[in-house]
């Protein structure tokens, strides 16, 4: 097993322990979601069944394992009301967009019959520039950019229809301070931000920020910020 408390063992009443226990909550969620393959979810994950750490429970018959449902409407109110409001979010992100869930593998390069002269996923440096070997076997690396092409799924639809959606970025910031990220150029002129996991609460629609190719992000330590292009 590889977890970390936080900064705090257990049970604990400190605001910045419990603010990125939350968030790091958000950001596994959302790597999950926006994941290729079947979102691998147990029961109480989407309001934050954590069984205190121990992922191997199957003897412990009392509180450390047991679900507690919602009963009611408000029931559970407070942070874990507010992270199952963030996992159904993601999942409609995930529903709405089949770049997520495509159904064969990436070629790593420009698929044909697409027309589309960008490949069908791109890694970048939070600098904006395409990463190279140097920047895959770097011990110190913390932080990459990810860019699914919806205009590139090479799989048809049920009725052999071409698939076409939108195009993202998944900026991801693991280290322990907050940093900047450049929109990669020639990946598309404007983007919105419809995910920030530093926030409490997902952003509603059509509300995030607009930016342009060459334009700088910052992201708070150890979050995740999602960027959309329509196709």
């Amino acid at each position: 097993n590889r977890s970390w408390n936080c900064g705090a063992e257990g049970d604990t009443d400190d605001e910045g322990v419990l603010r990125l226990r939350a968030r790091q909550m958000r950001n596994f969620v959302a790597t999950l979601m926006l994941s290729q393959g079947v979102p691998m979810i147990s029961h109480g994950d989407e309001f934050a069944r954590t069984q205190r750490g121990n992922n191997n429970a199957y003897c412990q018959d009392n509180e450390l394992s047991w679900v507690r449902w919602p009963e009611g409407q408000g029931e559970g109110a407070g942070e874990d009301e507010e992270l199952l409001e963030f996992v159904r979010a993601m999942a409609a992100l995930r529903r709405d967009h089949p770049v997520f869930r495509r159904r064969r593998f990436f070629h790593g390069r420009p698929v044909e019959g697409t027309h589309d002269e960008l490949s069908d996923i791109a890694w970048f440096t939070p600098e904006g520039k395409e990463m190279a070997q140097r920047d895959w076997d770097s011990a110190r690396a913390s932080a990459l950019t990810v860019f699914l092409n919806g205009n590139a799924i090479s799989e048809p639809g049920q009725r052999g229809e071409r698939i076409t959606d939108d195009s993202f970025l998944l900026m991801f910031n693991a280290a322990p301070k907050a940093l900047d990220f450049v929109v990669p150029v020639d990946h598309g002129r404007q983007w919105q931000v419809v995910v920030d996991t530093a926030r409490d609460r997902p952003l509603a629609a059509g509300s995030g920020r607009k930016v342009r190719a060459g334009d700088r992000l910052t992201l708070e330590d150890r979050s995740m910020t999602v960027l959309q292009r329509p196709a």
